[in-house]
């Protein structure tokens, strides 16, 4: 039994509905195993200076931020005003991939909502080797291998991968999550969904799948 968790980091809504994430694979664990998927938001011809987009992210967020309760820092915002940043979904994307091959406990919700503190909290570059780096150190990784795999065109193919799987499952936006039960996939949030609403609903799926299973 597999939660899907499909985000991207560059998304807000995805910073909110992580730590929700985070609850339940701590709480679900050895029931239910969460597998974090990047869709690739913003990538190609997409991907562009922050500034075509702040007056956006900047309502968007305090949106998030009200509904979610999570924090968009000052160094955030500073970086959104100052317009140079570059958007681009595919190195924080790489990053996760990276760190799923190298984590042994199962903490890539963590390692993903880490990620984007790392951005909208701290106002970290997502395209710059050294935010991943700390990160890796933060998970007691080591740094310098986790970067002889982000940097290794492995890494790259498999992350462009992931978003073409993201991609045949359909999905319409971010965040959204399904529970995997062999061939079967059953949608259980599209968007943010508070924790308990959240944990009454995959209480359900289960319950109704192992239903199914007796039967």
């Amino acid at each position: 039994m597999q939660l899907l968790y499909i985000f991207d980091p560059l998304c807000g809504w995805c910073y909110g509905t992580s730590p929700v994430v985070q609850r339940l694979a701590d709480e679900f664990a050895g029931r239910v195993s969460v597998t974090v998927l990047s869709g690739g938001m913003i990538t190609g011809d997409e991907t562009g200076p922050i500034r075509q987009m702040w007056p956006y992210i900047q309502q968007a967020s305090q949106q998030v931020a009200q509904v979610t309760g999570v924090e968009f820092g000052e160094a955030f915002r500073q970086l959104g005003a100052a317009g140079e940043y570059h958007l681009d979904s595919e190195p924080p994307s790489r990053a996760l991939m990276v760190f799923k091959q190298l984590d042994p406990l199962e903490r890539e919700a963590a390692f993903a909502h880490a990620l984007q503190r790392a951005h909208f909290v701290d106002g970290q570059d997502l395209n710059d080797p050294s935010t991943y780096a700390g990160l890796a150190k933060e998970f007691s990784l080591d740094p310098a291998e986790f970067l002889r795999w982000w940097h290794n065109d492995a890494s790259r193919q498999a992350t462009q991968h992931e978003f073409g799987v993201v991609q045949r499952l359909g999905v319409q936006g971010y965040p959204t999550l399904v529970l995997a039960h062999g061939s079967q996939g059953y949608v259980l949030a599209r968007g943010y969904q508070p924790y308990e609403q959240m944990k009454e609903g995959l209480e359900q799926l289960l319950q109704m799948i192992s239903a199914e299973a007796t039967q």
